[in-house]
């Protein structure tokens, strides 16, 4: 599992021996050979002429004698083009590469580091269901929790729910105004859908009135502050504040059906949670610590009683923390659940919070707030900033009701799945129920892994229908592969075939994609370090395709069970057994399920 290691330090071995020259192992870089050279490594040596006093061909060339003449059989030829070292390595040391790794049934997973991270993602508002945004949101924080996990974190998943302000009453107001009584059992509605219904309707009743008192010539401006419904919904609010029983009691009736409606969809995605925060009991969170900011001048107060922090040495502006009527903001109560969450887990090292890039100036603010206040994890703690994720229909308008609903677009997948699936004739033999469950497995894996792999902070375009495809970097076509793997082993075990090592030692002679494949193989746990690193899931959607992509073409290539030779056929059933256990961790910590039939 250290073959780059152990050529890093051959080549190392080989400028001391051939230059005198040291150069540290940790100054060589190695790339993966491009496909039509042989070769498995590249050492690129246009840098080191000064050292070699040779062009860097023939330096590459100097190298790559040594290395064979001295590697033990472990690099067994070399080619140069131009300036580029590509290394052939030995059949042996791939063979040994597959033993290693079908040993290890925690393969994938890495050493307990003793780092705790809580990753937040989520987040809803309690006035309007989880939408596509809310998807890629939800897929994101759940896949980078299992990334972390993977590099032996102990990993805390949170959200905190939006659930209270004006635009909760907004729902509140219209349901008490025009819902008649109106229900999740009476309608047969999810309770997060009838509460977002009645969001839209207040904007839509809202809207009326400003229309009419702008006819009856009220400026706009003004009448968007004086209409009725608005100022009945800042009574609400201020009821709320003071926990009026009537209002109180309805905010926690509406908000428990939202929670129901909410629980059904993170089922539904496979995504969940080990502790909820919510805004109510958190939105008075801060103004303590901003007091006491001020005692230690890390902050400092305006005339008017207002609170500010100056970021202005770090590049930014002065930021608001209490405004002069003592009432705090958004920024303030984020500093409160901050420090409250590294007090309910003290061994805490690092908060990730996955939000939306519209937020980046929020999070670069408040972490600077946290270092100001002399909290030394404040530094550690990221913001997992994602793009929006659009559809050809645009933008999405929540208040207006042009959202793209979660549980519908879930639906739709599901929909376009059954009939992809059905056209290609995947499902002989199923049951109706094996093939419902397959639908699903299909419709999610594709909706998952067309918004995971794509770089978190780029914005994306998302098409229902490239996603469900067969071919190509799609989920579905990863879910086949496994499926195909999973066939060949059923096969080999009627026939008698168990895919063990003990043939490995006679297999003689390997395939160019089967070197290729054990190569990706080997690099598995390199990427899942590197996905941690970037808290990123599309490297690990990147490696699982093109892991699945390697043994397609070593499956059309080369043949299994018509193989003669017994060693070989041993080794390409063993071989492909790790495959399909190694393209499984990768899609699991995706949080996408791979099925054993289709």
């Amino acid at each position: 599992m250290k073959l780059e290691q152990t050529l890093k330090q051959q080549i190392s071995q080989a400028f001391q021996s051939l230059f005198d020259y040291e150069l540290g192992v940790e100054k060589i870089s190695l790339q993966p050979t491009r496909k039509e050279f042989a070769g498995a490594y590249t050492l690129v040596c246009f840098s080191y002429g000064k050292i070699s006093k040779k062009s860097p061909e023939d330096t590459a060339k100097t190298i790559g004698e040594y290395l064979v003449q001295n590697t033990n059989k472990v690099v067994v030829g070399y080619n140069v083009v131009k300036g580029f070292l590509n290394l052939e390595i030995a059949d042996g040391v791939w063979i040994d590469l597959l033993k290693i790794i079908s040993n290890q049934p925690d393969y994938g997973q890495l050493p307990v580091s003793g780092k705790e991270v809580m990753v937040e993602y989520s987040s809803p508002n309690t006035n309007k269901p989880l939408h596509l945004g809310h998807l890629r949101n939800n897929f994101l924080g759940y896949s980078v929790s299992n990334i972390l996990k993977a590099c032996g974190h102990k990993v805390y998943k949170v959200q905190i729910i939006n659930d209270r302000g004006i635009h909760i009453c907004k729902s509140m107001l219209a349901w008490q105004k025009f819902g008649n009584g109106e229900t999740p059992e009476s309608s047969g509605k999810k309770g997060d859908k009838l509460v977002g219904d009645y969001y839209v309707k207040f904007d839509q009743e809202y809207k009326k009135e400003i229309a009419q008192l702008v006819e009856q010539g009220t400026p706009k401006e003004k009448a968007e502050k004086v209409a009725p419904l608005m100022l009945e919904a800042q009574e609400m609010l201020l009821k709320w504040e003071q926990k009026e029983p009537n209002v109180y009691g309805l905010w926690k009736r509406m908000n428990g059906w939202v929670y129901d409606g909410f629980d059904a969809t993170y089922t539904q995605m496979g995504v969940d949670f080990d502790k909820l925060y919510y805004e109510s009991n958190t939105y008075l969170l801060g103004k303590d610590i901003v007091e006491q900011g001020l005692d230690k001048e890390a902050f400092f107060k305006k005339e008017d009683g207002s609170v500010w922090v100056d970021l202005t040495d770090e590049g930014l502006d002065e930021k608001l923390l209490l405004r002069a009527d003592g009432t705090s903001v958004y920024m303030t109560q984020d500093i409160g659940t901050a420090i409250e969450r590294f007090k309910d887990y003290p061994k805490l090292s690092q908060q990730i919070y996955t939000v939306g890039n519209e937020q980046e100036y929020h999070f670069k603010v408040l972490f600077l707030i946290l270092k100001k206040l002399g909290y030394a994890w404040a530094e550690e703690n990221y913001h997992l900033s994602y793009g929006m994720v659009d559809l050809p229909s645009g933008k999405m308008k929540s208040r207006e009701g042009t959202v793209v609903d979660a549980d519908d677009l879930m639906k739709e997948m599901f929909d376009t799945s059954t009939a992809h699936t059905k056209e290609l004739g995947k499902i002989e033999g199923f049951s109706e129920q094996e093939a419902s469950d397959l639908y699903e497995t299909l419709g999610l894996g594709a909706l998952k892994y067309f918004l995971l792999k794509v770089d978190p902070k780029k914005r994306m375009l998302f098409d229902p229908q490239e996603s469900i495809q067969f071919h190509g970097n799609t989920g579905p076509f990863i879910q086949y592969t496994y499926a195909r793997i999973s066939a060949i082993l059923r096969k080999a075990k009627e026939l008698g075939y168990e895919p063990t090592d003990t043939h490995f030692e006679k297999t003689g002679t390997l395939e160019s994609t089967e070197q290729e494949t054990i190569y990706l193989l080997s690099e598995f746990e390199n990427k899942i370090k590197e996905a941690a690193k970037e808290y990123s899931p599309a490297i690990i959607a990147q490696y699982a395709y093109d892991l699945a992509k390697g043994y397609n073409r070593f499956y059309q290539e080369v043949s299994i069970f018509n193989e003669e030779d017994e060693y070989k056929l041993h080794f390409r059933i063993a071989f492909s057994k790790v495959v399909a256990h190694v393209i499984k961790k990768g899609m699991d910590l995706l949080g996408i399920r791979v099925p054993e039939r289709m």
